[in-house]
This record gives structure tokens, sequence and C-alpha cells, in this order.
């Protein structure tokens, strides 16, 4: 009897102290367990703000004009006037050629013509009085008509024995001396105006309807630091099938003895600005095989959002769709997060401005 009596009692006991251990805390490191896996998360709003779009191309600077100087003739030099590095006025001479056969030839036709005109005004009074024929005083008029043609002729011929400033500009490095017998194809020099530069760069072709004739824009040489204003001038109004990019030409505003023709340039082109995008961190962009998403949270939930994405910046990216003003963005433990899933932010920190 006894031995039953201390049975009933052992068992009352086991069954009380399991009861106790299953309405009691639960275990330390479970615990620690549970709270690993739904860790704290920082986090944003999302808030509209002003987004300046801006490219960056390459670009050359270039002569406002430029010519190679050759003659229009062969013959032989006699005279030189191409002061290397100076400038010259437009309508200088810069090469003259021998031109004593032209010049014989232009004074003999000269003296024909000092002759025919007297002939022809003394044929004028015979006709008055019919002392010659219509024939012969025709005859005569036409004669005078050639021999001021050939005197045309000749002074065409004697001006393309000169080689004149197109512009003004400054000249190169000249390639011939005195007696050099030239040819069309002799380059003597180069001339350019370089008081007032150009720049040519291109730009994508998806950003040639914001390129107008006007549209301000920066520019650095490579290796300085100095910015320098231009604007654009013109473009070819055609995409380039090969590079599927647009060239354009512009005037540089700005004034500096540092600027030389042929030196490349970094150009900042600022486009069309938005007053209501959507900036997030790039952190918080999970990319897919085909698109891109971001968590927001709803109601203590995440949520697995689509977007699209449009400009990008070092540290953020505009959001075309997918996102509203006022959502709740996660920014840090994407990784960990699954859809649905209660998610805890974190308190201490106040949601980061962009």
């Amino acid at each position: 009897m006894n031995i039953k009596i201390l049975n009933l009692l052992c068992l009352t006991l086991l069954a009380t102290l399991i009861c106790s251990c299953k309405s009691g805390k639960p275990d330390p490191k479970q615990q620690g367990i549970k709270s690993k896996d739904n860790p704290p998360v920082e986090w944003t709003i999302v808030k509209p703000s002003v987004l300046q779009e801006t490219i960056t191309v390459s670009g050359t600077l270039i002569p406002f004009e430029v010519t190679t100087l050759q003659p229009e003739i062969s013959g032989r030099v006699v005279l030189i006037n191409l002061p290397e590095g100076k400038l010259v006025k437009k309508g200088t001479l810069l090469v003259k050629l021998f031109d004593d056969d032209l010049q014989a030839q232009l004074h003999k036709a000269n003296t024909q013509l000092k002759i025919i005109e007297q002939q022809q005004k003394r044929q004028s009074e015979l006709l008055k009085v019919a002392g010659i024929s219509q024939t012969d005083y025709d005859q005569t008029t036409l004669s005078l008509a050639s021999v001021k043609n050939d005197i045309e002729i000749d002074n065409v011929m004697i001006r393309k024995t000169e080689v004149i400033a197109p512009f003004e500009g400054t000249i190169g490095l000249r390639n011939i001396s005195i007696g050099a017998i030239v040819t069309p194809t002799t380059v003597l020099a180069t001339i350019r105006e370089d008081q007032k530069l150009k720049l040519d760069f291109s730009v994508p072709s998806k950003y040639s309807s914001e390129v107008n004739v006007g549209t301000k824009l920066k520019f650095t040489i490579q290796g300085k630091d100095t910015k320098y204003d231009a604007s654009v001038m013109a473009s070819e109004k055609g995409i380039d099938a090969l590079t599927n990019n647009l060239k354009v030409r512009s005037v540089v505003s700005s004034k500096s003895g540092s600027l030389l023709p042929g030196e490349f340039a970094n150009i900042d082109l600022k486009l069309k600005q938005k007053d209501h995008a959507l900036m997030i961190p790039s952190q918080s962009v999970i990319p897919q095989e085909l698109t891109k998403q971001v968590i927001i949270v709803k109601n203590g939930k995440a949520k697995f959002v689509t977007i699209t994405t449009g400009i990008r910046r070092e540290d953020n990216v505009e959001v075309l769709t997918g996102l509203e003003p006022g959502d709740t963005l996660v920014t840090t433990g994407i990784l960990f997060i699954k859809p649905e899933a209660p998610v805890r932010l974190l308190k201490a920190k106040k949601p980061k401005a962009l």
C-alpha cells in the first residue's frame, strides 16, 4: 500500500514539472534565434525632389575658321608675306607668283583697246554722214568688246598669281621660300581665326530633341579644373547610322588665351529639369534577371515592388514607376527579408533625406 502511494506521488510530481516547463519562459537560445531571423532594418520615406538631368560627353576645340593656303595656278614665288604666328588682316597679300608675261599681255591688250576706241570714235562720225557702212562700224564695235574681254581675262589670270588672306586670322608655319616653284596642290601655310573657337561634340540620339540652338553648356579641358562657357550654334539634324549619335557644334563664349584648337574637352550638358523626381538609394534596389525590385513596408510587412529606373547618380537612382511619394522604403538588410514577412524598423534613426 505504501509503495502504491509513493508511485502516485512521483507521477504527480513529474506531471507538475512537465506542465511547469510548458508554461514557463522560452529558452533564451531559442529566443535569440527568433530575433536573429527578424533583424531591424534601416528605412527612408520616398519623397519627390528636384532633379537636373545632366550628361557628360567629350568634344574637341576647333578654330572658328581655318583653311590651308594654296595657289590657284603653277608658278615661281617672287614675294612672301607669311608672318608665322602673327595676325594678318583680311585681304592682305600673302604670296605673289611671277606674272611678268601676264602683265606684258595685259599691256598689249590695253594698247589695242585704245587704238580700237579711237577707230570707233572716227567711224561713229563717219556713220553720221554716211561715210562708212553700218557693217564696218558694227565690226569695229565687236572688236572693241573682244579686246575688253581679253583684258578682263588677263586681269583674272594676274589675280590668280596672288594669294590673299581670306579672313582675319593667324598664320601658321610656312612651307615655302622665295624662288620655289609651286602648283595648285602645294600647301603654302595655314590661316586660323582663333580669336573665337568652336566646340564639336556628339550626344546620344535619345537626347537629340533636347539639344537646340542656344542651349548653354559648360566644359573643362583635360588636365585643368577651370570651367568655360559655350552655347550650341547648330547640329547636323541627322543621326549618324554608325554611332547612333547626333553631331553638335557650339561657340565658346569664354575668352581665354589658354584655350587652343585641337584640345579635348569634357562637356557637362544640362538637359530637362524634373521638379518631382523620386530618388532612392542605389543599395535599396534588388536587380533581377529582367526587372528591378525594391522592398516597401505596409502594415508592418514586407512587400516586394517591381520598379523601372531612370537617371542614375553616384549614390541614388531615379524611379520612374512602381513607387509613390510617402512609401516606406527598406534600405538595408534587403537580402534577408522575405515577402510578407514582418519587418522591424529602426526607430533610433530618422528617415534619410534624399
